[in-house]
């Protein structure tokens, strides 16, 4: 899904890992990122952070395939090399988003049920990390939001930030499992309008510092989920002292550069 909380990728990893450890030979079938290869965005993790959402320092939206992350795997993160073939897409580019492969949509997961989510995700899984509902439950999971005592002034806040390529809608809706099962909440619906510009991170960030100024109940889980999906305390300190949608950016910026300049060696498409 392009997110690096998302498990695959991995699941990926640690089969590299134990054929490596089992001196087999390891193939790679590549497939298209839903969401593009144009760019990495957002906070890299921490090592200390490690866990399945998250075991290597990659930026939360990595921009790569999961043959190009192999190779990042093979060259950057494992303790020695795995015997690694990858097998290349054909008409594949960075800038394509899932459509373009004229493929059908398999939902990976059920709360993945549409390439809209996988579009989103990366910015709004970041509320699995608070007390707020992430829309499981609902037929468009991670593009609503809400929780008990949320009204419409969210979605207005969160409009005045003036993220590219995205508009925020008044929302209700009852969940049927997850958070605030059976109740109704009041939240935004995420409406992307040009996902070329759209930033996912970026969004999920000012959706996080609105809801915090904005709701009286706002709250982190208890375990500091939070960090471990964007990989390190920056993001809950920086939003818990007050901090904007650029100053929490900024916090990242340095750390995302040199992943960027270490991504670029191991990409495969142009």
């Amino acid at each position: 899904m392009g997110a690096r909380f998302y498990t695959y990728i991995w699941t990926l990893y640690d089969c590299m890992e134990a054929a490596q450890l089992a001196g087999k030979r390891f193939v790679v079938l590549d497939r298209p990122n839903p969401v593009t290869g144009r760019s990495a965005e957002g906070p890299v993790l921490h090592k200390e952070f490690a866990t399945f959402v998250g075991r290597q320092p990659i930026s939360q939206a990595h921009g790569m395939t999961v043959a190009e992350l192999a190779r990042l795997f093979n060259g950057e993160f494992l303790t020695a090399p795995v015997a690694l073939d990858t097998v290349l897409m054909t008409g594949w580019r960075r800038a394509d988003f899932y459509d373009a492969a004229g493929l059908p949509w398999v939902p990976p997961s059920p709360n993945m049920p549409t390439p809209d989510t996988a579009l989103v995700y990366a910015g709004t899984c970041l509320f699995e990390g608070t007390n707020l509902s992430e829309g499981r439950g609902t037929t468009r999971p991670f593009e609503l939001l809400g929780a008990e005592g949320i009204d419409g002034r969210w979605a207005a806040a969160a409009n005045e930030l003036g993220l590219p390529g995205v508009y925020f809608r008044e929302a209700y809706f009852a969940p049927t499992f997850s958070k605030f099962q059976g109740k109704t909440v009041g939240g935004v619906q995420i409406h992307v309008h040009d996902r070329a510009a759209y930033d996912p991170v970026r969004t999920g960030i000012g959706l996080l510092v609105t809801a915090k100024r904005g709701w009286a109940g706002f709250a982190w889980r208890s375990d500091n989920w939070i960090d471990k999906l964007t990989g390190s305390p920056q993001v809950r300190t920086a939003i818990d002292a007050g901090a904007g949608v650029d100053e929490v950016v900024a916090g990242w910026r340095e750390e995302l550069a040199a992943f960027r300049r270490t991504r670029k060696e191991y990409l495969l498409y142009r």
